[in-house]
């Protein structure tokens, strides 16, 4: 079980032999788990906030007349931040320990400590409420992290995959530009009939669909395209030459010969066995 740190703030030394005497008669380790820690004499603001810093519980113990009201309520308002739990005490006038009465000063104090007590179960409700409120958060936070933790993984699969595809399109790109250089470059565009007349003026050209099989047996496709009405290659005398084979082609291939005429044969007289054969297969 976690010690409560109590510091108590007197106004001076004899203060402080009053207090020391009182708790001695005080079993408040075993019956309060309380430790004081210390007993600071001071009336000065600044040391008072040094001296109770941190501390779970101050108590400020002045005397019972208005100047230690007073003094008790200025040390309040000062310290009250910064400590856990301020709780005030009046002490009995005079300072003279002969004179002073320590079983009323001792039971003045375990009425403070029963009093600060009583304040922290007032709001022990508020407390729990916190508590729920903060277990929800931090069950919300881890989910919240979790999901986090999901999002940036797939983030950095997805970064991943669009350096690779970014790489890709670049890649992509060159290539694109370096074959519309190549095109842009090397391929042309001519009117079939006009480069047919240019090389052979009064012949008439024949079907684009020769042309285009000349090209398939000529072992040309890819680098001479005809449709259209057009002529597409990377250079025209490739276009050309095409051409001049096309019409070799043409030149040379032999008309078909003409059956020769073979006299029909006389008519054969029918005989009586022709026409009884003639009637069996009928």
């Amino acid at each position: 079980m976690t010690i409560v740190d109590v510091r108590i703030l007197v106004e001076g030394a004899s203060d402080v032999e009053v207090v020391s005497k009182a708790l001695q008669g005080l079993a408040l380790g075993s019956e309060y788990n309380i430790t004081i820690s210390s007993i600071i004499p001071t009336t000065n603001i600044e040391i008072a906030k040094s001296a109770a810093a941190g501390a779970d519980l101050l108590i400020i113990a002045t005397d019972a007349d208005r100047v230690g009201r007073d003094l008790a309520e200025r040390l309040y308002t000062e310290l009250s931040e910064m400590v856990g739990h301020v709780e005030r005490m009046k002490l009995p006038l005079g300072h003279d320990l002969e004179h002073v009465d320590v079983e009323l000063v001792r039971k003045e104090l375990k009425n403070t400590l029963v009093r600060a007590g009583l304040k922290s179960l007032q709001i022990l409700p508020e407390y729990m409420a916190l508590r729920n409120q903060l277990l929800d958060l931090r069950g919300r936070y881890e989910g919240i992290l979790r999901d986090h933790e999901e999002l940036e993984k797939a983030h950095k699969e997805l970064e991943t995959k669009y350096t690779e595809l970014k790489s890709q399109n670049e890649q992509l790109l060159a290539e694109n530009s370096e074959l519309r250089k190549l095109l842009e470059g090397r391929v042309n565009t001519y009117k079939l009939e006009e480069v047919w007349k240019s090389l052979f003026p009064v012949e008439e050209m024949p079907e684009e669909e020769y042309i285009g099989k000349a090209v398939e047996k000529l072992g040309l496709k890819g680098k001479v395209i005809v449709g259209q009405g057009y002529i597409y290659s990377e250079s025209r005398r490739l276009v050309e030459d095409l051409l001049k084979t096309v019409y070799l082609s043409l030149t040379i291939k032999e008309p078909p010969t003409e059956p020769e005429e073979i006299p029909p044969e006389p008519p054969k007289e029918e005989t009586e066995e022709d026409i009884e054969k003639l009637l069996r297969g009928l």
